[in-house]
């Protein structure tokens, strides 16, 4: 086998760990989880999966970041449409994502999160903290993009709209985790949060992009 099949290989055996590994989490959540319950999902032997994950946090660390490349994917350069379009779309998937929070790592996350966050205190694991500086980074720069094009003037930094943007959204997952989608109104928060950015972005004059109306 040569040395690109076998990287090749060695993606997808960790991309289809990684799927398996969150379907257990989606279903028992973080605490709740084990090596086991992956092997078992997965069809693996334990060899097999400690060849790609030291314990029950590394996978889970892998997990999210897989999640968030993924995520992030919406606001690449090469995606097609404007920049508000881009936007729109990527607040809609959330609102798919909110509303069926079952199905997601949200109650997963929101375990793994505070586990982290009690060692840090006392051992300084600094992935929080790098994980929100890396997500604020990525969509400063998209919005950067964005007013390099001459598709929005932002009335105020594009960092500072970032970290809004990040805040909003963590708040809603919280407030719905706690007190579910019809009580806290996920649609209309949404198009209240676009509503928001618009008059934070100030699309340029082009009908097309304004708020409300088609892509």
């Amino acid at each position: 086998m040569s040395p690109r099949v076998s990287a090749e290989y060695k993606a997808k055996k960790k991309s289809e760990l990684l799927h398996a590994a969150k379907r257990v989490f989606i279903r028992k959540g973080y605490s709740q989880a084990t090596m086991q319950d992956i092997m078992d999902e997965a069809g693996v032997s334990r060899g097999a999966l400690y060849a790609y994950f030291e314990n029950i946090e590394h996978a889970y660390l892998e997990l999210l970041q897989h999640e968030d490349r993924e995520d992030l994917h919406f606001f690449d350069a090469g995606d097609a449409g404007t920049s508000w379009q881009q936007m729109k779309r990527w607040v809609a998937k959330q609102q798919k994502v909110i509303e069926h929070m079952d199905e997601s790592l949200f109650l997963a996350n929101s375990e793994f999160f505070l586990s982290v966050r009690r060692r840090a205190e006392h051992d300084g694991v600094p992935y929080l903290s790098n994980r929100y500086s890396e997500i604020v980074a990525a969509l400063a720069a998209f919005f950067q993009r964005g007013t390099d094009r001459g598709e929005w003037k932002p009335r105020l930094p594009e960092e500072a709209i970032a970290r809004y943007l990040v805040s909003f959204m963590d708040g809603l997952m919280i407030d719905t985790a706690h007190l579910g989608p019809d009580r806290t109104k996920v649609k209309e928060q949404l198009e209240t949060l676009l509503f928001s950015l618009e008059e934070m972005l100030y699309p340029a004059n082009d009908e097309q992009v304004k708020f409300g109306k088609g892509e």
